[in-house]
């Protein structure tokens, strides 16, 4: 990726959430990205696909493209024209789009447009810790703000000890 958001220079709690959402925390460019996720690579397609103002679409995937989530390269067919693909930044968004998925599913549509399969059933993911192997619930973490000043309930100005 290029250059990267120190998350103090933002208002409010500093948080890695607040930085995604600079990058991608726009309705055109995830769903951008998803279109090129599913292969589609021409702005044509991605516009199509997305129902985006053009004007509005170029501008996110010229930002998208700056921000190092997806590149402009030749198409296989066509090398005098670019297509847009995913970087490794953009690749590692198929997670969050899922979950997104999963939540519009549940809380913001009134039937699943489409369904993901795995293999011969419906795909129910969990969350499991790559270091001990044990499946994890939002109750088994708990947070460490690493930004001084900050807790659970917002900054506090630290006490001078006398």
């Amino acid at each position: 990726m290029t250059a990267r958001i120190d998350p103090q220079d933002l208002p409010g709690r500093p948080c890695s959430l607040a930085a995604a959402l600079q990058i991608v925390g726009d309705r055109w460019a995830l769903t951008a990205v998803r279109e090129v996720m599913l292969g589609n690579h021409r702005f044509r397609q991605i516009a199509k696909n997305t129902g985006a103002p053009t004007d509005r679409l170029a501008a996110r995937l010229k930002d998208l493209v700056e921000k190092g989530v997806l590149e402009r390269r030749p198409l296989p067919n066509e090398p005098h024209r670019d297509g847009y693909y995913l970087t490794d930044a953009g690749r590692e968004l198929a997670v969050v789009t899922r979950a997104l998925i999963t939540w519009g599913d549940r809380w913001a549509v009134t039937a699943p447009p489409v369904r993901f399969r795995h293999h011969d059933h419906d795909y129910a993911p969990r969350t499991v810790c790559a270091v001990c192997g044990e499946e994890t619930h939002p109750a088994d973490l708990h947070r460490e703000e690493r930004t001084p000043g900050w807790t659970l309930s917002g900054y506090e100005e630290p006490v001078e000890q006398s």
